[in-house]
């Protein structure tokens, strides 16, 4: 059985983790998937460059409200797809070379699962490969959901890791899911041409936002693409091409190509956790205290393998503490997630950070709120916007801000000042009149939003 210092199972985030100051160990890689993880690969970074793409095909789309007179003649997917994808395909291939050139470090490609506290049996193309370690970081991340009906029809399907790299965008896409990722890659689609159905179980989408975000955003989604809201997949049929999405009400959405996004699933469940004694919860996670660390001794764990919130910049803090941790075990950090603010790149944008309406009434907090449109702010007028707008939410008296809610263009930039504040512990007040807002930058916007939470 080989031996190592460290083996980091996931080369994402997870590979993050190793810096020059582990040089002097003897450090493994254990990849199954692409260099650079689902964020890299297939998430964060290559469907933001499409759904900027997109944005640049409906501003000219737009142009008339401007006074402009545009056209858009085309839309070139495939040098769309190129240009993206041979960006991102560089910087993985260049990443996992840069391993694999290392002096201290070795990568193994295949499937590893758990054989006892540290060590794991690596299922690759050139046969099993048993390994050990002093240290375990795993770093596996998570898969797309994909619901049973799905699943058992044996027809064809895409998720956000196929959907992005298809030759050809789909003249129907019906899209199973109303969340971010489905809200994110129906925008991307339907800028470039392909009508949008959307399927969700639950009355609107993206349900986990403040209700204003939510009622707002499912209201002008009903504009653009068709909704099924409220309905279940309970049968898919037809053939390639052709598919027939049976819903519950027995209701039929015919489409040429299906994106499954409704959901994702920790992949802890492919490691075989429990021949490691490693417990998890009841949704699949890992379970790790505040500093990363497992059940097991010496057996870390970071980003959507183990984090309740999956998102890319939560996965690399994780990965700094950890980083830490290996190598100062009398010093340990922590990774804090109180104040964890998201986006969702779509038209419009949005950008979400603490609490929600719902959540404070929920909980019983009493609690005040400031709302400022765009359309109320000079550059608002600049933009021609009248659907964006700014939510906060403080407590009452002591204005400690709770949450802090966006929709609109920049949203997820404007969103930063509020993270800051409530990380910091800066209450409302103090953020509307301490510091100068430029007059007539968007962030007035926000600066508006809180002087009326003040009042």
């Amino acid at each position: 059985m080989r031996h190592h210092d460290l083996i980091v199972l996931g080369a994402g985030s997870g590979n993050s983790v190793i810096d020059d100051s582990f040089s002097g160990s003897d450090v493994a890689i254990v990849t199954e998937g692409p260099f650079g993880g689902t964020c890299l690969n297939y998430g964060c970074i290559p469907s933001k460059m499409l759904a900027h793409t997109a944005e640049v095909a409906d501003e000219v789309r737009g142009a008339g409200t401007f006074d402009l007179d545009a056209e858009l003649r085309g839309v070139h997917w495939r040098k769309i797809r190129d240009r993206v994808f041979g960006r991102v395909d560089d910087q993985r291939d260049s990443g996992e070379q840069g391993r694999r050139d290392s002096d201290f470090i070795t990568v193994y490609t295949g499937q590893a699962r758990f054989t006892g506290p540290r060590s794991l049996r690596i299922e690759g193309a050139a046969g099993p490969i048993d390994v050990e370690a002093d240290q375990v970081v795993i770093a596996a991340g998570a898969r797309p959901v994909v619901p049973p009906p799905v699943e058992k029809s044996g027809l064809p399907y895409d998720t956000s890791e196929t959907v992005m790299r298809i030759d050809e965008p789909p003249h129907h896409l019906a899209v199973l899911g109303g969340g971010y990722i489905a809200a994110e890659l129906a925008q991307v689609f339907a800028a470039l041409g392909s009508e949008i159905t959307i399927v969700e179980q639950a009355d609107r989408l993206l349900g986990p936002q403040d209700e204003a975000i939510a009622d707002a955003f499912t209201r002008l989604a009903g504009e653009r693409f068709t909704l099924r809201l409220g309905r279940e997949l309970t049968r898919l049929e037809g053939e390639p091409g052709a598919l027939r999405l049976v819903l519950d009400d027995g209701s039929v959405v015919t489409a040429d190509r299906l994106l499954v996004a409704s959901g994702r699933v920790p992949n802890g469940d492919r490691l075989d956790l429990p021949a490691a004694g490693i417990d998890t919860h009841d949704d699949g996670r890992i379970r790790v205290d505040a500093h990363q660390r497992t059940t097991v001794d010496g057996v870390f764990a970071l980003g959507d393998v183990c984090t309740p919130v999956q998102l890319k910049h939560v996965a690399n803090r994780e990965a700094e503490v950890v980083q830490h941790n290996l190598r100062h075990p009398a010093d340990l950090r922590s990774a804090d997630h109180d104040v964890v603010p998201a986006a969702v790149f779509t038209r419009p944008q949005i950008a979400t950070v603490g609490k929600t309406e719902q959540s404070c009434r929920n909980e019983g907090i009493d609690y005040v709120v400031g709302t400022r449109r765009y359309a109320d702010v000079a550059y608002g007028w600049a933009l021609e916007d009248d659907t964006g707008f700014c939510k906060v939410i403080a407590e009452r008296g002591s204005g400690r801000l709770l949450g802090a809610h966006i929709m609109g263009p920049q949203a997820p930039s404007l969103i930063q000042p509020l993270v800051l504040a409530m990380t910091l512990g800066i209450d409302a007040p103090t953020l509307a009149s301490a510091p100068y807002w430029i007059h007539p930058a968007l962030t007035e916007v926000v600066e508006n939003a809180l002087r009326d939470l003040t009042r």
